[in-house]
């Protein structure tokens, strides 16, 4: 084919073999210089903007765009992993010219540049919402993001909850832009030996193939910026992928310069110890603002996707003291409240803690630039900064230095509020100042064409733009259960020709006989009720509870009427030998005869393996150890696919199931007995399979059709579609995050920071004579005992020292007294400053409603109070008497 011969970054200039680390992907090489470039297609004319299509990931949630590709070569477009850039790279010249005069090709690529066109520049959502907030910058700080199988710097739900959150961020013109890192070797891939061991392979990614490109100046030279990391200076690189209208930058230390072991910084995601984990949420916080600034792209908006990146806080903090003379407190007040942090992790061990030793090496040499000594930056990482035991969390560190914090679901918003209320000594729990926003999936991406297809006949052609609007889903009433049923079932019938063929490369892989791989075309029932389990296998998600009763499981698998087959997929981590011993029973309990065409196991579990299992499995299995499942959002992606979900009571499903649109496990209560707990919801597993799983799914009528499951699949997808999905999720984050951060950052920041400043001054004055603030007294009118109706008068007598009565929260917290004597369903009365009794003292007034029967309490409590506070509780002060 012809081609075009573009430079590159920069000759590479290879270091000897002893220089070179084993981590580092550079050629080891001492003898000659290499010196690169580039060789990319020669498109003709009119195919031209087939380049810039393949270069925006905007193809990869439209069909379309995906089927101009794959009709020049069906089979590249399938060996490429559906890349259209190493597609455009590979495919022969001939096809191309060929195309030129295809008239239809051409009608069809006319059509597609037209939609890419109008999606590009149309009216947004955000625009006519916030239309005030239309040049803010919203930057999303994410360890790693799944946008398409095509660019593999992605391990699981994080990372594929990162590349919903752009896609539906384009999609509604948020003015986002993703920071992450790009990792040479991603995570890993997955293969499994002959008795199921779990073996991690790690290919290197050529990102010159890939949808992405290196960011250049305006002199074609690589954009680089430097940074301390320890000892050594790091240069970083910067890979651009356009997500639709979102830009996504990632950085990358592979760099010939570099010292091996900073190479080896971006060498693969979630790999290494504590040491590697410190240096790359160091090249992702500080490196990653310090591209943005050094691109011209300050963020007013700071996003913290759990907390790897919260080290950014010291970069923005250092530009501010920098740039505008302002001190640490001052720079603290103005960037603080416009950060956002969303925590995925409902216990403490999935958070990243680090020793003060790796702070002082790694966070040390940045300290000096904010005025800060080691242990004052430790103690914002701790609860309790005096105990030299507890370890430096980076959680407690995000939700100190940012102005709002949620959880992802309703369930985890609780749990967190129970998890970190240490955080905030003296704030009730229900009080704790983070909110949640329930997770969701970016439906385009995860619906199959099929389905896809039936719903723009019946609900309406545009009804993905969007799929908010419950009316919407209603109409899918409408469908007809017959056409439902249908193109549910052909999706089944693709699943499973795809895990026939997956298990078939598997088996040539590990070099079985060649009447094995045949074999495989008889695994797994194209008419049979599919379950699908895909996920981490990490030990808490359980992949084998419904292995618990092996004969009962046997006896329903292998039924010869009503036949039910599993479907399962997933990683553990490299490190994780429970979760690798669960796959090996798992794969051990698929090769055993009896077994052996009603289970599989798919390897390497990936967004295209994920895609077909959402698209053709009945039912989705999944059975967490509540409440340690932050959200989970593999479920919510079988909805719009007319998949139904049966799941244990925890992360979105209590807020999700309704009794007709799936299945709930037991009860959703928490056991401390975990042989008890695990009996009890295996058995609630095998009750709903036999009793009305099963035969729900084989009830059909004359038609073949199961009348009854095609309307808990129609109820599903009424219900679940409308809500768990990335287009609310992002609504919800810009009116309650994203949009009153922006609002704090112009409002502090305007006029030379002076709201910035006075807020600091007032902290600082407010907390030195807090030691002086105290609740003297508190009397109520009355008797004990209120009638319904009455209203109950409180005076309280309030010592403030030197700090002013308009500086103060003085509050009636009251509620029900529930069994252990704890307040319980609590409301809050603002109290009156009523006299001036001197000396700083005061008498406050309020009075509480009686309006329900029962025991009820009340305390009264004193909290700074200032207009330009984030929440209630940003000072950490409070007294109650």
């Amino acid at each position: 084919m012809k081609t075009v011969v573009r430079p590159t970054d920069a000759d590479r200039h290879h270091r000897p073999a002893h220089q070179t680390g084993a981590g580092s992907v550079q050629a080891q090489a001492s003898m000659y210089n290499v010196r690169t470039y580039t060789v990319v297609p020669a498109l003709p004319e009119p195919l031209s903007r087939l380049h810039e299509l393949a270069y925006n990931f905007w193809w990869s949630w439209n069909r379309d765009a995906m089927e101009l590709f794959r009709r020049l070569d069906p089979d590249l477009w399938g060996d490429v992993i559906q890349n259209p850039v190493q597609f455009l790279a590979h495919i022969a010249q001939r096809r191309l010219d060929q195309a030129v005069s295809d008239k239809a090709y051409i009608a069809h690529m006319d059509s597609v540049l037209e939609d890419f066109d109008n999606y590009m520049t149309r009216e947004t959502w955000f625009a006519k919402q916030h239309p005030e907030f239309g040049d803010a910058r919203i930057a999303y700080f994410s360890m790693e993001f799944g946008i398409h199988e095509s660019l593999p710097v992605y391990s699981g739900g994080l990372g594929i909850l990162s590349g919903d959150h752009l896609k539906s961020a384009s999609d509604l013109g948020l003015p986002l832009i993703g920071v992450g890192l790009m990792y040479r070797q991603g995570y890993f891939e997955q293969r499994l030996t002959t008795d199921g061991w779990q073996l991690e392979e790690y290919p290197v990614i050529d990102f010159y193939q890939a949808p992405c490109m290196l960011v250049k100046d305006d002199e074609g030279q690589p954009v680089t910026v430097n940074l301390t990391m320890g000892h050594r200076q790091v240069d970083v690189r910067v890979w651009k992928v356009r997500v639709g209208r979102v830009p996504l930058y990632l950085l990358d230390t592979d760099l010939p310069q570099n010292h091996a072991e900073d190479q080896a910084i971006t060498l693969r995601l979630y790999g290494g110890d504590e040491k590697l984990r410190i240096r790359q949420e160091t090249l992702l916080g500080i490196g990653g603002m310090r591209v943005l600034n050094g691109l011209g792209l300050p963020p007013d908006v700071c996003h913290m996707n759990e907390g790897h990146a919260a080290f950014l806080t010291i970069e923005r903090i250092r530009r501010r003291m920098e740039e505008d003379g302002l001190d640490f407190g001052e720079a603290r007040e103005a960037v603080a409240p416009s950060h956002v942090f969303t925590t995925h992790t409902p216990v403490p061990a999935g958070i990243d803690h680090f020793e003060t030793e790796l702070l002082e090496e790694y966070i040390g040499p940045y300290l000096p630039s904010i005025g800060l000594s080691l242990d004052d930056f430790v103690a914002l990482g701790k609860v309790d900064a005096s105990d030299p035991d507890e370890l430096f969390c980076m959680a407690v560190l995000a939700l100190r230095i940012a102005g709002a914090a949620n959880g992802v679901s309703a369930l985890h918003g609780h749990i967190s509020r129970e998890l970190w209320h240490t955080v905030w000594p003296g704030a009730p729990r229900d009080e704790v100042p983070i909110m949640s926003i329930t997770n969701g999936i970016h439906i385009n991406t995860w619906i199959s064409p099929e389905m896809s297809d039936l719903l723009d006949r019946y609900l309406a052609p545009h009804w993905s733009d969007n799929p908010v609007d419950q009316d919407i889903w209603r109409r899918v009433d409408e469908i007809p259960d017959l056409e439902l049923w249908r193109t549910h079932e052909r999706r089944r019938v693709a699943l499973v020709s795809f895990a026939r063929r997956q298990i078939k490369e598997q088996l040539r892989r590990r070099g079985a006989p060649a009447a094995e791989v045949k074999s495989a075309d008889e695994i797994l029932d194209p008419e049979a009720l599919t379950i699908g389990f895909a996920r981490r296998f990490a030990p808490y998600k359980r992949g084998g509870l419904i292995f618990r009763d092996v004969e009962r499981l046997l006896k329903m698998l292998t039924d010869h009427d009503r036949p039910v087959q599993l479907i399962f997929a997933g990683k553990a981590h490299p490190r994780d030998d429970v979760g690798k011993d669960i796959i090996r029973q798992i794969t051990l309990y698929a090769k055993k005869p009896e077994f052996r065409r009603r289970i599989m196991f798919i390897e390497n579990y990936n967004i295209s393996v994920a895609r077909m299992l959402v698209q053709g499995v009945d039912v989705w299995l999944n059975n967490p150890i509540k409440p340690r499942e932050a959200s989970g959002t593999s479920g919510m992606k079988v909805a719009p696919n007319g998949g139904l979900n049966f799941s244990v009571l925890d992360g979105w499903w209590p807020e999700a199931f309704d009794g007709d649109n799936g299945w709930a496990i037991a009860d959703g209560h928490i056991h401390e007995d975990d042989s008890y707990r695990d009996h009890l919801e295996s058995e609630a597993i095998y009750e709903l399979l036999e009793k009305e799983i099963v035969p729900t799914f084989y009830d059909r009528g004359a038609d073949d059709v199961p009348r009854d499951w095609v309307a808990r699949m129609k109820a599903s997808m009424r219900t679940l579609c409308p809500m768990f999905n990335t287009h609310r999720m992002l609504q919800e984050y810009s009116d309650s995050l994203y949009v009153p951060a922006a609002e704090r950052w112009r409002h502090l920041s305007k006029d030379g920071f002076a709201a910035a400043k006075a807020l600091s001054q007032w902290k600082r004055s407010v907390g030195r004579h807090w030691g002086g603030v105290a609740v003297e007294q508190v009397d109520a009118d009355g008797s004990a005992e209120q009638p319904v109706g009455s209203r109950i008068g409180i005076r309280a007598k309030v010592r403030l020292g030197k700090t002013k009565p308009s500086d103060v929260s003085v509050e009636l917290y009251y509620g029900r007294i529930d069994a252990r004597g704890q307040l319980i369903e609590t409301n809050t009365q603002a109290m009156e400053c009523r006299e001036d009794l001197g000396e700083g003292m005061y008498w406050f007034g309020g009075e509480i409603p009686c309006v329900r029967s029962g025991q009820h309490g009340y305390a009264v409590r004193v909290m700074p109070h200032h207009a330009d506070l984030s929440h209630r509780y940003d000072t950490g002060l409070i007294v109650w008497g």
